[in-house]
């Protein structure tokens, strides 16, 4: 028995299910300019700043069984980034979520990957103000995407940490502000294919890990875990992973990380709200640790998973309902 397993035997139920479902919003919802819509009927004016210059804001809350996990984190963090970029969205924070909720529930996904996106709207701030541009959101609600699959996790993925291309500097792009400028990452993953991996972890330039594409970088060393803090996006599900490691023991450190510590790590993790916990058994094609998931990793995620249903940390989209 894998220890994936305690998860996915009922997800793959619930996947079941939802495929023979007639709901035209099974494979997806989209809110759009006040519409619920198929998400793959959906459209966006092509004048969208967001299409045309990537100006915008988003991010990725989930559904898990479903209960929204960790929402509040999301929506805190939503709200910083527009404040950043100085977008305001045309929806309230109480509205989000209502309608996040009323989607949900809609669409009848029970495990969902979810998307909350501001864009500047049709004005280019080269000819206006910030305060002169009507902001445009954009919601999401599709069935959960899986950065690695269940086969990969059970026995861990392969990693390079790229040669090529480095992590855009904060000062050029902040990285704390969940953006759609992937153009490093989008090199550093086509790199990972062209040296026969997965995932790409960017460095800093000056012998530091970042992160990877979409995801936060945990190694583990002698029982401590040790995660970048400069240079990488503040994530929800990295802070879910540390509030585990935490209940369990592991000491962990939020600081500068040497490219070094990759290669005489014990264990490497990477985590995202798109696939959880995903553990990397191979990194530059030699073997981390013994090349097996290791133990601390395996603790971790089954800590992540079961915290879904901790009614602190998550609710019931039903619930939520009957509660107004």
């Amino acid at each position: 028995m894998s220890y994936t397993d305690h998860i996915f035997d009922d997800y793959r139920l619930r996947v079941k299910a939802l495929e023979a479902s007639d709901n035209p919003f099974a494979k997806g919802i989209a809110y759009v300019a006040g519409e619920y819509v198929p998400l793959h009927e959906a459209r966006i004016p092509i004048l969208d700043q967001g299409f045309l210059h990537s100006d915008l804001t988003y991010d990725v809350p989930a559904v898990w069984n479903g209960r929204f996990f960790r929402l509040e984190d999301h929506l805190d963090r939503f709200e910083k980034s527009c404040a950043q970029l100085r977008l305001k969205s045309p929806l309230s924070r109480e509205e989000i979520r209502d309608r996040l909720v009323e989607m949900t529930v809609k669409s009848g996904i029970r495990d969902a990957y979810v998307m909350m996106i501001v864009t500047r709207g049709l004005r280019f701030v080269r000819q206006y103000a910030p305060e002169e541009c009507d902001n445009f959101c954009y919601l999401m609600v599709m069935p959960y995407l899986w950065v690695m699959d269940e086969a990969t996790q059970k026995n861990g993925g392969s990693a390079v940490i790229t040669r090529t291309v480095r992590r855009v500097p904060p000062g050029a792009i902040d990285p704390t502000v969940k953006n759609l400028q992937w153009g490093d990452f989008t090199r550093g993953l086509m790199e990972a294919r062209d040296r026969g991996a997965m995932y790409p972890i960017l460095t800093d330039g000056d012998a530091n890990l970042t992160e990877g594409s979409g995801f936060n970088v945990i190694l583990i060393k002698d029982g401590k875990l040790y995660t970048p803090r400069k240079g990488v996006l503040e994530g929800v599900t990295r802070k879910s992973v540390l509030a585990v490691a935490e209940k369990l023991g592991y000491p962990y450190t939020i600081d500068d990380v040497p490219v070094e510590l990759a290669y005489q790590c014990d264990e490497i993790l990477f985590v995202t709200t798109a696939g959880g916990v995903m553990p990397i058994t191979t990194l530059d094609g030699q073997l981390v640790g013994d090349g097996q998931v290791g133990p601390i990793s395996k603790a971790l995620w089954k800590g992540y998973w079961d915290a879904h249903a901790d009614p602190e940390l998550s609710f019931a989209v039903e619930d939520y309902r009957a509660g107004g």
